[in-house]
């Protein structure tokens, strides 16, 4: 990298992105137009999103752009002692997918052209519930205000995955709760 780069991360592009984050209802909808979003705006190559199962120990993806069938079936995504940063929380950029031995499947990132990744993690409170993940096919650039605004939007998403759960809590009990004779309702 040659000097410092120059912002990416607009003022435009961080609201528009934050307010579809808070807009949405249906989370499987907000991660389809969120991951395509953030390729188009930032003219990346692809970007996933994944959550993290802690009883597996491995990311699962919630939605992707710009990936073929073979990446996105290449194998489970663990979380072991090479994703430090994962557990720490902390952002990790990656310039070559195709030699860091922090890759777990470097041949398949050389196979579908990808060079370089930007790790963002997706976190709610003090808790890292998954990553989202930018790839390109080249160098990517980004300077610290840029990082620094994608962790913000991780922590947005972050909270619209709980608020989601939360919702879907609410919805179980609310369908139980009318599944129970009224007599059970009405006692005091």
């Amino acid at each position: 990298m040659n000097g410092k780069p120059s912002n990416r991360f607009t003022l435009k592009k961080f609201q528009t992105i934050a307010r579809a984050i808070s807009a949405y209802t249906q989370l499987d909808l907000l991660v389809v137009h969120l991951v395509e979003d953030i390729c188009r705006e930032f003219d990346m190559r692809a970007c996933s999103i994944l959550l993290f199962d802690d009883r597996e120990n491995q990311l699962f993806r919630m939605g992707s752009f710009g990936l073929s069938d073979d990446y996105l079936t290449k194998g489970p995504v663990f979380v072991d002692d090479k994703c430090n940063s994962f557990v720490k929380g902390e952002p990790v950029l990656i310039f070559d997918l195709q030699t860091d031995t922090r890759v777990q499947y470097p041949d398949a990132a050389k196979k579908e052209n990808l060079v370089s990744m930007l790790a963002i993690p997706v976190k709610y409170r003090k808790y890292t519930i998954g990553e989202m993940r930018i790839y390109n096919n080249q160098l990517i650039e980004f300077n610290e205000d840029d990082i620094e605004l994608f962790l913000i939007l991780g922590q947005f998403l972050g909270l619209a995955i709980d608020n989601q759960g939360l919702r879907n809590f609410i919805a179980s009990v609310r369908s139980s709760m009318q599944d129970l004779p009224l007599r059970i309702l009405n006692e005091p």
